[in-house]
């Protein structure tokens, strides 16, 4: 468990990035730790944001923001990591998480003592609660946040290619619907940095598991080789989400790859052969108390 105390959190001209000029996203930087946040969701009393891999003091190789992964980083590491993390909302927070799996369970918290690093598997934390941030951790998955300005409720969700063929997604917004009565309609959500469309290559096994799944899914696929091709998961994440009836205007997908912006990400497709490791990033959406 972890809980914070924000000092004033500035926002800075200078990570002005031309990547995000036409995105409602933008950057926040507090002690040296830069945050991804989708304004929207913020707007709508959400505070939110994308972790990178600034201003921490994980070693991978040098002063990285590891946020998870205890059986490659010393836990004093992670946790300082998280408490910087922390202090760049405004606010009291606590940290809620889950085993991931690369599976479709929904987390649901319903109670305080739900709260902090569970053993639960799952791949997304629901809840209504104030004063928690539910996490998703990323080393080039899909994070996706949701938050209902309505009711009040939230998800944070890890998306991989397994997680996106199980239509992780729409059932974290079915249980959304179903716990909260919430409206499709009204959701608002933010697509964050993952292995993108022009660099993540995979299988035959990969554009097997789609085609079985979604009807038309060839879409998602731009052929490299025999048997391989990239996949935009970012697309396919989209896809669900309106299919489900979340508006178009109300998803705001991060213009960033993972794999493309090593200086600012991590990922677990380029460090971990190289380095035998790789940090995790962490995505968070919750509601101020």
């Amino acid at each position: 468990m972890e809980t914070a105390t924000s000092s004033p959190v500035t926002h800075h001209s200078s990570l002005v990035d031309e990547t995000l000029a036409d995105s409602p996203l933008y950057w926040r930087e507090h002690d040296g730790v830069k945050v991804l946040v989708c304004k929207p969701l913020e707007d709508a009393g959400f505070a939110n944001g994308f972790s990178t891999r600034v201003g921490g003091v994980s070693s991978f190789p040098e002063n990285d923001l590891n946020l998870a992964g205890f059986n490659e980083d010393e836990a004093e590491n992670i946790y300082e990591n998280r408490r910087r993390f922390l202090n760049t909302f405004d606010g009291d927070f606590r940290l809620a998480t889950v085993w991931q799996i690369h599976g479709d369970t929904v987390k649901v918290i319903k109670a305080y003592k739900d709260i902090g690093e569970s053993d639960d598997h799952a791949d997304a934390v629901l809840s209504d609660l104030t004063g928690i941030l539910a996490g998703a951790k990323t080393a080039d998955c899909v994070p996706v946040l949701i938050g209902d300005p309505v009711t009040g409720a939230y998800a944070a969700i890890h998306a991989g290619w397994r997680g996106t063929v199980a239509s992780i997604v729409q059932k974290a917004v079915a249980r959304t619907t179903e716990l909260y009565g919430s409206d499709p309609a009204n959701l608002i959500a933010a697509i964050g940095p993952a292995a993108s469309g022009c660099h993540y290559e995979i299988g035959e096994d990969v554009m097997s598991a789609f085609a079985e799944n979604f009807a038309g899914s060839e879409k998602y696929f731009t052929p490299t080789r025999e048997g391989h091709a990239r996949v935009d998961l970012h697309l396919a994440n989209r896809d669900q989400l309106v299919a489900v009836g979340l508006s178009d205007a109300n998803i705001h997908t991060a213009p960033y790859c993972t794999m493309e912006r090593p200086d600012l990400f991590f990922s677990y497709r380029l460090e971990k052969q190289k380095l035998g490791k790789t940090g995790r990033l962490l995505s968070v959406i919750g509601r101020r108390g």
